[in-house]
This record gives structure tokens, C-alpha cells and sequence, in this order.
């Protein structure tokens, strides 16, 4: 019996990871390869809105039609990703009535849910908006955890037989003959392992058009790079967009218990590579302060970039309704299946374009692709097989009983785990928050850990890190959890290297009270860790000149008279 087609996967954001897993499901042998941890590129450094497709219902109607089937999909496999927020599209005074009414025709058209609210009925669902909205639609969007929805596609690919290597990088593509047969990747070294595959799929997003390149194929892939900010507050519970035609700062999601403000869009000519302005921070708080006010005093935790994958073709848009378009300038946030074997390249496919919302469709055309190439019947089942964590939903409520559930801490680890909330706490040894603001526990930590041991694969899978402290006093706990499994040594490096990861976002918001919190991380890391590197000379501390207090308690116990101010409390 011969054996199955062998499918290398370059990428490890959701559409690699969902390829991964649909080809596996398929009967593929599938290697997907990451040059980071899970979700390194565009999808960890999203807003983390699931499209109910009304932003493309003026510009881009069949990516919102394909966004409202696919928001309707991931709800029923991915629910322990999702939260069902909903969305407003609110409109201020000065905004054009006639945009509002595209709008609204637009989602009509595309079979979208809304309903239209007054400016009063908009504040009773969201008491934070500003009092001068006029009107607002009320569609279907939610929040969704990009790094639980990758990490969950990986998990499943990998039960039905995929290998996933992450911090794997790929150094060249193998051509033999004209067709791509495989890639060389690090391991131990540059270029150290080769890997042999039937046909490699390029998954790498915004990086699509370099791993094409290396097999002498053109990809027009243009970078765009969106700038966001986090809250350490949650001033929404709603999606908040601006109704009005495409631009920056028009988007306020909430998460957890933060909010990303977003975005802009600019584009860069190499996604590894671009300036971090301030002004970009600056105007994201500036515009959306003007939906809702509160977040004018709301404190910044840091601010990200990323990239998204804009296809622009020679041959001019991609999918879309071009003509719908309120800006000729638009480009498609559709996507395309490109067999390179038309360019004399057989044995490479690459996936562009597309949104985090429809990753789950993209990966299931590469893959009818592939199997119609390879002569495989097998048909997608993703859209039916519920995620890991999603699968059985009465589970949660069993766990949720067992546990009595009722506290903050034991609700979000619910909420984070889904489904196998019972497995992962289900522990006879002590359980403590490890990370207190975000509510993670020990035997979360540690079940992150048994399946990468690396601290920001620890983070995408518990939120651990991400809350008002940016790991400063939760960091060194993980480290130590990290060490029973790695050893001190490896420990240290990832602490030190997530620290470095955690400080590249803060360091755009150091004022006010985001300083002071700044100031006490380092101050503890530096006295208690000897992060800040300065040499220590043993008997170089005067000890002698630090205060020791009143003078009548030099050398022995208060007095009577100060233990009795002491007792009287004054």
C-alpha cells in the first residue's frame, strides 16, 4: 500500500495550523514548520475580531459574505476562542448620513444581522459612548483569541498524525528538476536538516513573497503594516467600529479584561523591518477617545504592529466587488490559491490574502487543491469537528460543578481551558494563581508547559504575562515552573528573553502611572535578579549609611512608650 502524500506547511499562524489540520484529517503526512513559536507573525499581533463581515459590506462584499459564514463556523467549533460580544457601527454628527446608509444596504446585501439603534439606545448597551453618537448598527462581530484558536488547530493536527516544529526556520526551498521537492531548515545550525515533502504550501502570510522568491517565483505580496494599542481596562463590553468609509483608529475591541485599540495602515516594504512611530499610538487614542471618552484617562499597558498580507496582482484586484468600493485604492481582503506549477514551479502552492476570520475556508481550499492534485476523495470535515477545548461542551459545566467554579480565578481558567478544564485542573498538589492578573493558575502553567516548554508558548496558551504587570511579577514564577522541566540554565535564557519581548511594547507607553509600573519592574529585577547587569564588588555596600531609625531603637527593642504608641495605633 503506498504511503500517503507527504504536505510540508510553511507558517505557523492560524491558516498554516489550519491546513495542518485539515490535510491530517485527510489522510495527508503533514510537517508544518514555524521560525517562532505558534502564531510569531501576523495572527499574534492582531485586534482579535471576528469579522461579522459588516466591515467589507460597503467595500468588499464577498469577504463579508464569506466572513458571516465563517463567523457562523468557528462559533459552533471554536466557542471556548470566542466571545460573543457583538458590535456596534456608530455613527458621530459629522459623519456622512449617505456612508451609514451604504451601510446598511451593504449588510442587507450580504445577509448580515443588524439592527439599527438610536444614539440613546447605543449608550443603554454601551454606557462608555460618547453622548454625541447619532445612530448606530448593531451586527454580529466577537472577540476571538487568536493564540487558543492556532494553538487548538496544532493540538488537533497533531492527534490525527501532523508533526508541528516550531523555531524551525526556513533557509531554502529544494528545487530539483524544476519542481520543489522540499526545504532546507535550522535545527542545530543554519541550513542543518533537510526536509522532503510531495508539495510544500507557503503559509507565511506577509512573508509569502520572500519563501516564493527562493524558488524563483514572483508573489506581489505588499506588506501593510496596523499599529494597536492595549488598555489595562476593559471600557467596552461591545466591539466599537467607526461607521465610516475605511481609515485609521475606527476600532475598539475588548479582551478579557483589556481593550486593543486599532488600527492604521501603512505600507512597508519588508515585514521584518519598519519604524515604530509614536504618532500612530498618539492617534489611536486621540480618535477613538472621541467614541468613548473614558479611554482619554485609560492607562496604555504597550502598543504592537502588524503586518497583513495584501495581494495586489498585476492583473488588478482579487474576489471582492471591486466596483462596490468606496476607495478605488481598496485592495481585496480576499484570498487566492496560487499552484505555482503554471509558473514551471510543480510541488508549491501558496495561500495569500484573507483575514484570521476565514482562515479555516482558506484552508480547506488549499487542501481540496491538494487532494484533487493528489487524487485523494477524502472531503473537509473541519467545519463540523469542533476544536480541542470545544469539543464537548457539557464538559465544562461538569468541571464547573466538580470545581464549584464560582471564583474570578476558577471562571477565567473555565473559560480559557473549555473543554478540558477537568483534565488540566483535576490536580491533588496545590494550585496558586501564578499570574495575578490575568488568573492564571500552577496546573495551567504546567499543562502549557508539557506542550512547549517556552515561555511565550506558555503566554499564547494562558494569557500569562499579558495583563497590567506585562509579567513583571509573575515572569520569574513561570521561569520557575519552566525550570522543573528545562533546568536553570534554559530558564534563565527564557526569562531573560521574555522579558525582552514584554519590555518591546511597553517602551512606547513610559508616562504616568505606566512609568511607575516600569519603574518597580525594574527595580525588582534588578535588585533581586541582577537583571540590569551592573557588577556587584563583594563588600562594596555601606550598609552603615542606610537610615536605621528612631535612635531609641538602634541595637535593641522599642521602648515602652513605642510599644504603646504602637498598640494604640497612632
Amino acid at each position: 500500500m503506498p504511503s500517503p502524500p507527504h504536505v510540508l506547511v510553511v507558517g505557523g499562524g492560524s491558516t498554516g495550523t489550519g491546513i495542518a489540520r485539515d490535510a491530517a484529517m485527510r489522510g495527508f503526512e503533514v510537517t508544518l514548520l514555524e521560525r517562532g513559536t505558534l502564531t510569531a507573525g501576523t495572527s499574534g499581533r492582531m485586534h482579535g475580531l471576528l469579522h461579522s463581515g459588516g466591515r467589507y459590506a460597503v467595500s468588499d462584499r464577498e469577504s463579508a459574505r464569506e466572513c458571516i459564514a465563517e463567523n457562523r463556523v468557528l462559533r459552533s467549533i471554536a466557542d471556548h476562542c470566542i466571545e460573543d460580544t457583538h458590535g456596534l457601527f456608530v455613527a458621530r454628527p459629522e459623519d456622512d448620513d449617505a456612508y451609514f446608509e451604504r451601510k446598511r444596504a451593504g449588510l442587507d446585501a450580504c445577509d448580515i444581522p443588524a439592527t439599527e439603534l438610536t444614539g440613546r439606545e447605543a449608550r443603554q448597551r454601551e454606557p462608555e459612548l460618547a453622548d454625541d453618537v447619532a445612530r448606530a448598527l448593531a451586527v454580529p462581530d466577537a472577540a476571538i483569541d487568536p493564540f487558543r484558536l492556532c494553538v487548538a488547530n496544532a493540538v488537533s493536527a497533531e492527534a490525527h498524525g501532523a508533526r508541528i516544529e516550531t523555531h524551525t526556520p526556513v533557509t531554502d526551498l529544494i528545487v530539483e528538476d524544476s519542481r520543489v521537492v522540499g526545504a532546507r531548515v535550522d535545527r542545530d545550525g543554519p541550513g542543518t536538516a533537510t526536509i522532503r515533502a510531495d508539495h510544500v504550501v507557503n503559509a507565511t502570510g506577509a512573508w509569502a513573497g520572500d519563501l516564493a522568491a527562493r524558488a524563483g517565483v514572483d508573489v506581489p505580496v505588499t506588506p501593510s503594516k496596523g499599529a494597536m494599542t492595549v488598555t489595562n481596562v476593559r471600557p467596552v463590553d461591545t466591539v466599537i467600529n467607526r461607521c465610516r468609509p475605511k481609515g485609521d483608529a475606527d476600532i475598539l475591541v475588548p479582551h478579557e479584561t483589556t481593550a486593543i485599540l486599532g488600527t492604521t495602515d501603512e505600507r512597508v516594504a519588508d515585514p521584518d523591518d519598519y519604524a515604530e512611530e509614536r504618532w500612530e499610538r498618539d492617534l489611536l487614542v486621540e480618535e477613538l477617545s472621541e467614541l468613548v471618552p473614558a479611554l482619554e484617562s485609560a492607562r496604555m499597558l504597550r502598543s504592537f504592529w502588524g503586518v497583513r498580507p495584501l495581494y495586489e496582482p498585476s492583473d488588478g484586484p482579487v474576489d471582492g466587488e471591486s466596483a462596490a468600493a468606496e476607495d478605488p485604492s481598496d485592495v481585496s481582503r480576499g484570498f487566492s490559491v496560487l499552484d505555482h506549477a503554471d509558473e514551471g514551479r510543480p510541488g508549491l502552492t501558496t495561500i495569500v490574502g484573507g483575514k484570521l476570520t476565514t482562515y479555516r475556508l482558506m484552508a480547506e481550499a488549499v487542501v481540496d487543491h491538494l487532494a484533487d492534485r493528489f487524487g485523494i476523495g477524502a472531503a473537509c470535515r473541519t467545519a463540523e469537528r469542533a476544536l480541542p477545548g470545544s469539543e464537548h461542551p457539557a464538559d465544562l459545566d461538569r468541571a464547573m460543578e466538580r470545581f464549584e467554579l464560582r471564583s474570578p480565578v476558577a471562571r477565567r481558567s473555565a473559560e480559557r481551558l473549555g473543554s478540558r478544564t477537568e483534565a488540566v485542573l483535576d490536580t491533588d498538589g496545590p494550585n496558586p494563581v501564578v499570574c495575578s492578573c490575568e488568573a492564571v493558575t500552577r496546573a495551567e502553567v504546567r499543562d502549557a508547559i508539557e506542550q512547549a516548554p517556552d515561555l511565550d508558548a506558555v503566554r499564547i496558551r494562558t494569557r500569562a504575562g499579558m495583563g497590567t504587570c506585562q509579567g513583571g511579577f509573575c515572569g520569574h514564577r513561570l521561569a520557575s515552573e519552566l525550570a522543573r522541566t528545562t533546568g536553570p540554565d534554559r530558564a534563565r535564557d527564557a526569562l531573560a528573553a521574555f522579558r525582552d519581548e514584554r519590555w518591546a511594547g511597553q517602551r512606547h507607553e513610559l508616562r504616568g502611572e505606566q512609568l511607575e509600573q516600569a519603574a518597580i519592574t525594574y527595580a525588582m529585577h534588578a535588585m533581586t535578579m541582577h537583571h540590569d547587569g551592573d557588577p556587584i564588588e563583594t563588600g562594596s555596600t555601606a550598609f552603615d549609611a542606610f537610615d536605621a531609625g528612631p535612635p531609641d531603637t538602634i541595637g535593641g527593642p522599642p521602648t515602652n512608650d513605642h510599644d504603646r504608641e504602637g498598640q494604640d495605633g497612632d
